[in-house]
Parts: structure tokens; sequence; C-alpha cells
């Protein structure tokens, strides 16, 4: 079973939606009204969680208006959702969109404004691959091994 859910910290949040059948990617909103410094990074919460099978992830990317019409960046070009992202013990596995504010107002984003997309997608491991380690963290815990 693959799903997207809110997580506890919020009361109600709008789930990620495909606009049309032919759509692969899975619009994310903005659960709450958010200022966007100028010149800044600033870390987008969606208030959703995604479950996936152990070979899936799930990857983030911009909108493709966000840059032209609000000067906003993905930080890291694209994000990638680790399966085993959910519900780990620093965040619930709560998404978030990182965004640079390359214009020199702020920017704001309102409520249940589409902010990105996740497409959901597979891998493949080498045949040499052996990893054992488990996550023990949330947002950029692996770089800390």
């Amino acid at each position: 079973m693959i799903y997207f859910e809110k997580v506890s910290r919020v009361d109600e949040v709008k789930l990620p939606e495909r606009a049309t059948q032919g759509s692969a990617g899975y619009d994310f909103f903005a659960p709450e009204d958010v200022i966007l410094p100028a010149k800044q990074l600033t870390r987008v919460k969606t208030g959703v969680k995604c479950l996936l099978r152990p070979y899936m992830f799930l990857m983030l990317s911009n909108r493709s208006s966000n840059p032209s019409k609000k000067g906003l960046f993905l930080a890291n070009g694209i994000g990638v959702v680790d399966a085993d992202y959910y519900d780990n013990p620093d965040n619930e596995g709560e998404i978030a969109f990182e965004f640079y504010n390359m214009r020199d107002e702020d920017v704001i984003i309102k409520k249940d404004e589409k902010i990105g997309q996740g497409i959901i997608s597979t891998f493949n491991k080498v045949r040499d691959d052996k990893v054992t380690a488990i996550r023990d963290g949330g947002f950029g815990s692996t770089d800390n091994k």
C-alpha cells in the first residue's frame, strides 16, 4: 500500500493530488501561509508524510512556474524522500521543500497554494550492495553517520 497522510502536528491539510490523469507528479500544498524572506533559504513543511514500499522513493521537484513567477528555487535541485523516512523519530516523516528566494523582497505562499510536486518511483541496487544501517533520524540524518 502506498499513500499520503497528514502528520500529527497539523489538524487538517490538503493531501497531495495529481492534476490530470496524465500527471506523473502529485501536487503538494502549503498547509498554512508562509513568508519566504528575500535572499534566504526557507524550509516549507507540508504537514504530509508518505508510506512507500521499501524499493520506492518520492522525488520532490519544483513547480515549473516557481522560478519565473515567484523567484523560488529548490535549494537541492530535487529532493529525495526515502521509504524509511516515514514515521522517523525526529519529525514523523514530514515532507518539506527547501526553497531559496532569489528576489529582493519577501514572497508569501498562501495556505493550500501548490508549492511543488512529488513523483513516486522505484530504484535498483547493485549486486554488491551490503548496506545494513537503519535510519535513526529525519531531514538530513544520513549525513551524521
